[in-house]
């Protein structure tokens, strides 16, 4: 059972995915960096916009106008935040779309280059010099 266990490890696919998987956690971290730091503050100063206090309070003693504050007087709905996911979770999609676009067209570049002749191997040219030998010798 335990040498099975190692050959379904080591397997190449397993190893690939978890290479992947980490790959992919790496640069979950830089997107949100990117949508975090970079493009949301960007988005908050040009429409001076901060969507993670925006939020409805669902009883009367919600009085705060801060969510943080809010919380901790009652049952509030925070769609602000949903926003603010739903526009990471956009951001994240057009980032991997152009990640992947661009790894298709160096694949196309890749595939458009014309192969190099392959030389055959010295038997199949020995064969071919002695079937155009005995050609001339017919002719």
């Amino acid at each position: 059972m335990l040498k099975e266990f190692k050959e379904f490890a080591l397997k190449g696919n397993v190893v690939d995915l978890a290479i992947g998987v980490i790959i992919g956690a790496a640069f979950g971290k830089i997107v949100e960096s990117l949508v975090g730091d970079i493009i949301m503050p960007l988005i908050g100063a040009i429409g001076s916009v901060d969507f993670s206090n925006y939020f409805l309070g669902l009883n009367k003693a919600v009085t705060s106008p801060v969510l943080v504050d809010a919380k901790k007087q009652g049952a509030v709905l925070a769609y602000g935040n949903f926003l603010t996911i739903a526009v990471n979770f956009l951001i994240i999609a057009f980032v991997l779309f152009l990640v992947v676009k661009g790894i298709n067209t160096l694949r196309r570049k890749e595939a458009a280059k014309p192969a190099e002749p392959v030389a055959p191997p010295q038997d199949i040219a020995l064969l071919s010099e002695i079937r155009d030998l005995l050609k001339q010798r017919q002719a």
